[in-house]
């Protein structure tokens, strides 16, 4: 029985429709699974985010230490207990992703903690911030081609958006490969991408107020069209801003996706 044939067989049994809701696309491509979970050695504990039936979570299995899955879906959690009970690395957590406390687990297993996941892809944005916030050194996780593309992008490129600064500011990333749509079931209506992030030793630029450039940024990529002087108001007052922007001998005609994340830093700094 092939993993296609497996997963169906799994679905059917359990009368499982895939909850579009939660962004239940289950992957059926072996090479598309060996490639997520590449970096993960025998002394590695990992976290799976939203496992589904389990196709990853089985190879995660039989290469890590020890697997902690978090799954919302209850059917999917009575899916994984009965697939995996015999496994004694194998533990598992009924809750939203975004309310588990994940420091506790970099606390007690340090650089030996991963995350490697499928993620569902209505909340990537919002998980990735998370998990760097954390500071998780290893993430890796198949996303939308539209948001991985956005996250591996370089500051100033055209694919930029807040989600590159803030990723570009605490890791280096990197896109492994790319998973057609025919290696789920069902079939998304968009491409994916494999991201590796790993995150820096220290950020990659110097700020006095980390919630303030952040909310410079995400202010800025709300209203790309307009110039800098005129995009960030809510955060910095115009005519400061101008008088920042002079000092610093920056044109304040020109718009924040053109500035570097050190022209950014620097501005916030000067605040």
């Amino acid at each position: 029985m092939n993993l296609y044939q497996e997963t169906k067989y799994i679905l059917e049994k359990n009368d499982i429709r895939p909850n579009k809701n939660l962004g239940q696309n289950f992957l059926i491509s072996e090479e598309a699974l060996d490639v997520i979970s590449s970096n993960v050695e025998s002394n590695d504990v990992v976290l799976e985010i939203g496992p589904g039936i389990g196709n990853l979570t089985k190879l995660l299995l039989e290469k890590a230490k020890k697997v902690i899955c978090v799954e919302l879906d209850s059917k999917m959690c009575e899916i994984l207990k009965e697939r995996f009970f015999l496994y004694k690395n194998f533990e598992l957590i009924q809750n939203d992703i975004l309310k588990v406390d994940l420091s506790e687990y970099v606390k007690q297993y340090g650089d030996s903690f991963k995350v490697v996941a499928n993620l569902p892809y209505y909340i990537t944005t919002s998980i990735v911030t998370e998990l760097l916030k954390k500071d998780i050194k290893d993430i890796t996780i198949l996303i939308q081609k539209e948001v991985a593309d956005r996250i591996c992008a370089v500051p100033g490129e055209k694919e930029a958006g807040a989600i590159t600064y803030f990723v570009y500011y605490y890791a280096n990333s990197e896109i492994l490969t790319k998973v057609p749509k025919e290696s789920f079931i069902p079939n998304p209506e968009v491409e994916s991408e494999v991201v590796h992030l790993h995150r820096l030793d220290a950020p990659r630029v110097k700020v006095n107020n980390e919630e303030l450039f952040f909310r410079v940024i995400k202010e800025n990529f709300t209203k790309r069209r307009k110039t800098i002087t005129n995009s960030i108001t809510n955060s910095i007052p115009k005519d400061k801003l101008v008088n920042i922007l002079n000092k610093l001998g920056i044109d304040s005609g020109v718009r924040g996706e053109d500035l570097s994340i050190e022209e950014f830093a620097k501005i916030v700094n000067m605040c």
